[in-house]
């Protein structure tokens, strides 16, 4: 017995999908739905995929009831429930801001931002504490890059002796 048939729009799009996704679960999703086109059985597909029958089902059910979607958005994920992370994003916006000014306008005697130091105005700023971990990912995200300015011993100029009159 078949569980179902694909158009063979569907069936190139799911390959597709299986040779270029980079989604795992979106990839695993089209393979069982092609191995099951392919008259597999479901417990094959689920023992091939580690997935267990209900799972398979649940697969076809899902892809079968977005009927009304494109087939790559068919198996795809919902959106994902959860608390967005706006700590993460303030200390963004911080940061960005504290970037933009010298260090030596909030009494620091260094021109350089130094990880401890954002840290620090960044917890004034939002009154919570902050990993330095947290303020190096901001940083990253927003492509900051820096290096110490390197110190260099004062050199005399090649032209002292005329300026000392010799």
């Amino acid at each position: 017995m078949k569980l179902f048939r694909l158009g063979s729009r569907a069936y190139r799009t799911l390959q597709k999908i299986v040779q270029s996704g980079s989604n795992g679960r979106q990839v695993r999703r089209a393979q069982a739905l092609l191995w099951l086109h392919e008259n597999e059985t479901v417990q094959a597909v689920a023992h091939r995929l580690r997935l267990s029958r209900q799972a398979i089902y649940g697969i076809v059910q899902r892809y079968h009831a977005r009927s009304h979607l494109p087939v790559a958005e068919r198996v795809q994920d919902q959106p994902h429930p959860g608390r967005p992370a706006t700590i993460r994003q303030r200390t963004q916006q911080v940061i960005h801001e504290l970037l933009q000014r010298p260090p030596s306008r909030l009494g620091y005697r260094s021109p350089i931002w130094t990880a401890p130091r954002l840290r620090r105005q960044v917890e004034k700023r939002l009154r919570r504490r902050i990993s330095i971990d947290t303020v190096r990912r901001a940083l990253h995200q927003l492509r900051h890059r820096y290096k110490r300015p390197r110190l260099v011993l004062a050199q005399r100029s090649p032209y002292w002796r005329q300026s000392k009159g010799g």
